[in-house]
């Protein structure tokens, strides 16, 4: 019983260094994405956006 339950705190223990140490796959862009965020972000500069507030004016939200 005491060796089940030292090997069950030292999985315990790797589980949570894997938890402190995964990332988030979310976080990263992929090639796709980033060329959508430039060129979002020229549409934006070049004032070809809509502003929310106007769009929920014309949605009558």
């Amino acid at each position: 019983m005491k060796q089940i339950m030292e090997k069950l705190e030292k999985i315990e223990s790797e589980v949570g260094f894997i938890k402190d140490h995964m990332f988030d796959p979310d976080t990263i862009m992929t090639l796709e994405e980033e060329g959508r965020y430039k060129k979002a972000l020229q549409e934006l500069k070049a004032g070809k956006t809509t502003p929310l507030s106007k769009l929920k004016k014309e949605l009558g939200l």
